[in-house]
């Protein structure tokens, strides 16, 4: 039986809102100082239960604001629960934001550097692997361009190359491969797979169905912060795009 590597109990993240419009610092200083600032309570997440055995591959699905990326947040130990636990066992290789970890500034070539220090990986052994960052990236011609002058695409080419040069043990990917063309992204998919088949775990948030269709054994459906629905990925997705249809058919 293989090992849980994510296991989520009973978790619950809060946001506080302000309850009203506040244009300035000054301003919002004002009404603190006299007990003026209100917020009501927003769940991101409400009582999520979630368990990843090692190898899995998971497909996170639901609209925009349904706590996908907060999910994700929480896998990565970016921000914390405010009720429940989360154990994480593995390393993990975030792709969550288009340029986090980049410098703007800095070449591409710096950058690969750069971004392979903050993922925990040796100067020697980003010198080791820079020809396959670079051939996976079909970006050798562009080495010596500021980061800041690459497309969105051209970005996450590179993030891509970069946090697959080795075998992740929890490789999460938030949306970031819908920039690219269509080519880099079966070459993506191509990767994700062979990675999937050495035991490498795969969390998959994406608006593409049949991206995670096709790369996914599970998935779970967020709605306003809680689960609808969570099993077979395939037919997770199709009862999402059913319940999305017909709730396009009621607004028309």
């Amino acid at each position: 039986m293989r090992p849980t590597v994510i296991e989520i109990k009973d978790v619950s993240v809060r946001f506080n809102i302000a309850s009203e419009k506040i244009d300035s610092i000054k301003e919002y200083f004002i009404k603190f100082v006299k007990g003026k600032l209100h917020f009501r309570e927003f769940f991101a997440l409400k009582d999520i239960d979630f368990e990843v055995k090692q190898g899995e591959s998971w497909g996170i699905v639901g609209r925009n604001g349904a706590g996908k990326s907060t999910l994700l947040r929480l896998i990565c130990s970016i921000i914390a629960p405010d009720t429940g636990s989360v154990t994480i066992n593995g390393t993990i290789s975030p792709m969550l934001a288009l340029g986090a970890g980049f410098d703007p500034q800095l070449t591409a070539g710096e950058n690969i550097y750069m971004e392979g220090a903050l993922l925990g990986y040796s100067s020697d052994f980003m010198r080791e692997h820079y020809d396959e960052i670079v051939e996976f990236s079909e970006l050798k011609d562009f080495l010596d361009m500021p980061i800041k002058n690459y497309s969105s695409g051209m970005q996450a080419r590179m993030a891509f190359a970069i946090a697959t040069v080795v075998k992740p043990e929890i490789l999460v990917i938030d949306e970031v491969l819908a920039v690219g063309d269509a080519a880099f992204r079966q070459k993506c998919i191509k990767r994700m797979r062979e990675m999937i088949k050495n035991c490498a775990t795969l969390i998959l948030v994406s608006h593409d169905n049949d991206m995670i269709k096709k790369l996914c054994q599970k998935a779970i459906w967020l709605q306003k912060g809680e689960v609808v629905m969570r099993g077979n990925a395939v037919k997770v997705c199709d009862a999402y795009e059913e319940r999305v249809t017909a709730a396009n058919r009621k607004a028309v």
